[in-house]
């Protein structure tokens, strides 16, 4: 099972929880910050076609 390592979204009524969350303005902003939480997190975004991406470590 993975573990939620960061959520991306556009809307921040729409997102909680434990893991650390990033407000942005748009989908452009969106997928820069994902792609370098990617790299840092060595994790994987997946978009939840809602306005968020969730950056997950499949790792076990």
């Amino acid at each position: 099972m993975g573990k939620i390592l960061a959520v991306v979204s556009t809307k921040p009524d729409r997102v909680g929880g434990g893991a650390p969350i990033f407000i942005v303005e748009s989908e452009r902003e969106q997928q820069e910050i994902a792609f370098l939480l990617e790299k840092i997190l060595d994790g994987n975004a997946h978009d939840l076609k809602n306005g968020t991406l969730i950056l997950v470590d499949h790792r076990e």
